[in-house]
């Protein structure tokens, strides 16, 4: 009835990732272009005996909201929404939008505003999915507009998309299972150290993490997946950064990043193109400015960009950083409205990276 690799997916979702059970409700969101796998997992989610809701979205809407809304309306949350996330047990969000450029005019102000006033939704379900009442996750369905974004034919990215989430595999649970132990592996020599430290063209720069919690991301809350995380201390940020991938937020793109941190915060940013979006995103509220996750690429199935950063973050031997909001579980405090991850390659020639003095990664190989 289905692509068995869109079958696989769902599989993975529901009963791996969400563990959805009888008599829970799920909410599914995202655009109406991923009917195959909306499909697929109302079936699985069916069998497993659980109330399924399906929010998806038609093309343009979006951008015609952005454009047309009053700053009243950008504010506007709807009660739907907010319902959603105060009650629903499982949440699986489909990013397959029809144009990832659809935004590329629209004033950064006004994404600002709207991103704002969802702050305290965002709160919630961070909230409640730390309280252990709320499971939820997010994948990536592939378009021809993802496709060429990525520089590949569509059949080649689903090839790549397939491939990320193991599901040519024969049991790809059982392959994400050995993924989590792997990565657990990892975690319990990260949580000794106390600082973080990475070296390499035109980066120097040190994060405390003390007291944190490194956090297995093994395909339960984004998939594909393959990193691990922690909420560095707020105000222990020290030091500069470049970040060689563009920086994609809400399909803009900012090139070329740089950012200069002390005691914890922003003093300089710039950029070799996008600094207007860069420069507005850090206005968004105080905690915008700060590092909200320290993270190390760990899935090697992925070693090219894709533009797209469900993947790009993962990059087997890559670290990543993401502006504004911790994430509870982590231990991290930081507040904000955004979340934005920003991705430093350090597979290059001469970066290494430290923890407390000691070498945990050279050039994208880790060596403890």
């Amino acid at each position: 009835m289905f692509d068995p690799r869109v079958e696989k997916l769902a599989q993975v979702l529901i009963h791996y990732s969400l563990q959805l059970k009888k008599d829970e409700w799920l909410v599914m969101i995202g655009p109406a272009n991923a009917d195959e796998l909306y499909k697929a997992a109302l079936v699985e989610a069916l069998k497993a005996g659980a109330y399924v809701t399906m929010r998806v979205g038609i093309a343009d809407a979006a951008y015609l909201f952005y454009r047309y809304a009053s700053e009243k309306q950008l504010s506007f949350v709807s009660p739907t929404e907010k319902l959603e996330v105060e009650k629903a047990d499982a949440l699986l969000y489909v990013w397959s939008g029809w144009n990832t450029k659809e935004f590329t005019s629209i004033d950064p102000k006004r994404l600002a505003v709207a991103q704002r006033a969802r702050k305290p939704l965002f709160e919630t379900r961070l909230r409640r999915e730390a309280a252990g009442k709320l499971r939820w996750v997010g994948t990536l369905y592939p378009t021809p507009s993802s496709a060429q974004d990525a520089e590949m034919a569509l059949i080649e990215y689903q090839e790549f998309v397939y491939g990320a989430g193991k599901l040519d595999r024969r049991d790809p649970i059982r392959e994400w299972q050995e993924v989590s132990r792997r990565q657990a592996r990892l975690i319990r020599k990260l949580n000794r150290f106390k600082t973080i430290r990475i070296v390499g063209e035109d980066t120097d720069i040190t994060f405390g993490v003390r007291g944190r919690k490194w956090i297995n991301c093994d395909g339960r809350v984004n998939f594909p997946d393959g990193e691990v995380f922690t909420g560095p201390e707020e105000d222990k940020t020290e030091g500069k950064i470049r970040f060689h991938f563009p920086a994609v937020y809400m399909g803009k793109e900012v090139v070329g990043v740089q950012l200069v941190f002390e005691k914890g915060r922003v003093v300089e940013a710039k950029a070799e193109k996008g600094e207007d979006l860069l420069k507005a995103m850090l206005a968004t509220d105080e905690g915008a400015g700060r590092v909200g996750e320290l993270a190390f690429g760990t899935n090697y199935s992925i070693q090219r960009f894709t533009k797209n950063t469900l993947f790009d973050e993962k990059i087997g031997g890559t670290i990543h950083m993401a502006l504004g909001a911790s994430l509870p579980e982590s231990g991290g405090k930081n507040k904000s409205a955004i979340h934005w991850d920003m991705i430093c390659d350090t597979r290059r020639q001469g970066y290494a990276v430290y923890g407390d003095g000691r070498l945990i990664m050279k050039e994208g190989r880790l060596v403890i």
